[in-house]
């Protein structure tokens, strides 16, 4: 059953393309010694060094405006990869410094790597971003404090709603787009020997299917569709190939608005949705 969600320009639904620009600081965080493995370092250096290009290229073919999330240690290693994807047009926004997991993290610890990312990305692509995502999806209790403080106009790490919603935080509120599981390629593609994955790398046909399967039933729903690829995965060639082919299937229908978080987040802000408040449950 569709929503009334208000979405502008009489559009029934939203959808969003959003890369997670890991590189190596999606192994490297907690695990020093995985740094002395190059041929995985190697996979993924792929990301910035043939992925972002060729997904550059869907996205521009597609004209479609994404959101890419990047760490800032991948900042400082491949600065010219972050500017590239500035200059065509994309959006940047935060995923920690070096993808620290926030619920594994002190305080202090929390600060320091939004405030070395924040800082990163100024230093080297003059950007002060108003999205921030969780690296693993793992928000803490205490994250969306920090993101207001901070000014940060949303988060894309939550999973309860179809829909975005304004997040209750104190006095205030940041939106929040959610995601799912189901719409990452992680679960999909991702293997490295004693570090991630089961070893079961699916076929990019099965994951297209799945994804695209998702974006049926959201589009009906009237909801918002958020799929997040890491460009170390999905821009291999047979990957990046249907991938190209699910961005052709999806600015196909013209009553779905498919732009970047930012935007959605944007848009969002202007309906002065009540704010949702989200109580941690208490231990049994």
């Amino acid at each position: 059953m569709a929503s009334d969600f208000p979405w502008p320009g009489g559009k029934s639904a939203a959808a969003a393309f959003t890369f997670d620009v890991d590189a190596e600081s999606a192994v490297l965080w907690g695990n020093d010694t995985v740094a002395a493995r190059m041929s995985v370092m190697s996979h993924q250096a792929y990301g910035p060094l043939v992925g972002i290009p060729r997904i550059l290229q869907l996205l521009e073919t597609n004209q479609i405006r994404a959101t890419f999330f990047v760490p800032g240690h991948t900042a400082h290693r491949y600065p010219a990869a972050v500017r590239r994807i500035i200059e065509s047009g994309h959006e940047i926004a935060h995923h920690g410094y070096l993808h620290e997991q926030p619920t594994a993290l002190t305080l202090a610890q929390e600060i320091e790597a939004l405030d070395r990312g924040l800082q990163a990305l100024a230093e080297v692509a003059g950007v002060r971003p108003i999205g921030y995502r969780a690296p693993m999806w793992d928000l803490s209790w205490r994250t969306p404090e920090l993101l207001l403080e901070r000014g940060f106009l949303y988060d894309s790490s939550l999973m309860d709603a179809d829909h975005p919603y304004e997040l209750a935080v104190g006095e205030g509120s940041v939106v929040e787009i959610p995601i799912q599981w189901a719409l990452d390629d992680w679960e999909q593609y991702c293997y490295l020997p004693d570090i991630a994955g089961s070893g079961l790398i699916e076929s990019p046909r099965k994951a297209r299917e799945m994804w695209q399967l998702e974006f049926d039933a959201l589009r009906a729903a009237g909801a918002c569709w958020v799929l997040t690829n890491h460009p170390f995965l999905s821009g291999r060639a047979s990957r990046a190939a249907e991938l190209g082919d699910l961005m052709r299937y999806v600015v196909g229908h013209d009553d779905v608005w498919t732009t970047s978080l930012g935007t959605i987040a944007e848009h969002v802000r202007t309906l002065n949705l009540p704010p949702r408040s989200i109580s941690r449950p208490e231990p049994v």
